[in-house]
């Protein structure tokens, strides 16, 4: 156990940003998805709708450090990919 008053306070701030990057990475998964469900149905609006808003997601978590940026920027590459199927 800490022994110092810092480290105490480090082992608190990292326990809060766990819980927060946790949620945002169950969030994130939640909209990929969504994203990919749409791509399946093969509604080509939706999936385009439920792409955007899982790019802007995985944006934000890869800014926020919840996600590595080059994972995000593949997630992304690949449902991408998978919308331009569709439309062809």
């Amino acid at each position: 156990m800490a022994n110092h008053k810092s480290a105490k306070t480090r082992i608190n701030r990292n326990n809060k940003r766990n819980v927060i990057n946790s949620a945002r990475r169950s969030r994130v998964r939640t909209f990929v998805k969504k994203a990919l469900e749409a791509i399946a149905a093969g509604n080509n609006e939706n999936a385009v709708a439920a792409c955007r808003t899982a790019e802007a997601e995985l944006a934000r978590a890869a800014q926020k450090g919840a996600v590595d940026k080059r994972k995000a920027s593949r997630i992304v590459s690949r449902l991408s990919k998978k919308v331009k199927a569709i439309q062809a």
